[in-house]
């Protein structure tokens, strides 16, 4: 996931998706908080990991796959959880290529694999994004969000990385600051895929560390994400509104 600036709500974005595919397929998905510095996915989801960053990379080197998963946080929703450096100082030491190496061996051992990156457009980011399947792009509905993100097009163009496979999700909808829907489309010059709108209850749910995907409650964020996840997920498996899963009725396809 790529932000052209932070404040839009990335992370809780991110961690609601990782959320929701976890527990649609188990143990099926690891988030990687990418924002070395300051990342904080796992303050996010509640966590107090025993591992970070460093020493899954150290696995990877060795060539060592359980020892990766070890290092790894499990979530109570069945989530993997690759936390961000402990110290902001560590990310100096962090380099792309050993970033491309993890996602590499992630994506052989798990079918989803999200990533949380830091805002804009990192040597460790471009390389994540060679890794990406389903690339989102996530802004607000703001001029300053909206001209950035056009910047982040352009420059992926340039270098002949931006696809059709690009989706782009707009966070706080249902804005009334004087920029539509209309206006990102037209700027980006690629459609909207998924809106979300503003959610009353998502701060909440970030400073207790319960993502409203796991709790399964009426907003407008989890219907917005479980259709997005339900492009995802394979076929016979999908979510509701609330973001359980649909159970089929007996006799009835």
């Amino acid at each position: 996931m790529v932000s052209s600036k932070g404040g839009v709500g990335k992370t809780t974005v991110a961690t609601n998706l990782a959320v929701a595919l976890a527990q649609a397929v188990p143990y099926s998905t690891v988030i990687v908080d990418l924002d070395l510095q300051f990342g904080d996915v796992a303050t996010t989801l509640n966590l107090s990991p025993e591992h970070f960053m460093a020493e899954a990379l150290q696995s990877v080197a060795s060539g060592d796959t359980i020892a990766l998963k070890t290092r790894l946080t499990l979530h109570e929703t069945g989530l993997y959880v690759l936390p961000a450096p402990a110290h902001p100082a560590e990310a100096d030491g962090i380099t792309s290529a050993q970033i491309s190496q993890l996602l590499k061996v992630l994506t052989q051992e798990f079918p989803y694999v999200v990533v949380d990156t830091s805002p804009g457009l990192s040597d460790h980011t471009l390389g994540a994004l060679d890794h990406t399947t389903d690339p989102l792009l996530l802004t607000g509905l703001s001029v300053t969000g909206v001209s950035g993100m056009r910047k982040v097009v352009d420059t992926l163009s340039v270098l002949q990385m931006f696809t059709d496979r690009y989706h782009v999700v707009v966070n706080w909808a249902d804005a009334t600051d004087g920029v539509s829907l209309a206006d990102v489309e037209q700027t980006l010059g690629t459609p909207v895929g998924t809106a979300i709108p503003r959610s009353k209850s998502a701060p909440g749910s970030a400073n207790v560390g319960v993502p409203l995907m796991q709790s399964h409650v009426r907003d407008p964020l989890v219907k917005s994400l479980a259709s997005l996840v339900n492009t995802l997920l394979p076929e016979g498996v999908k979510l509701d509104p609330r973001g359980r899963l649909r159970v089929k009725k007996r006799g009835k396809a």
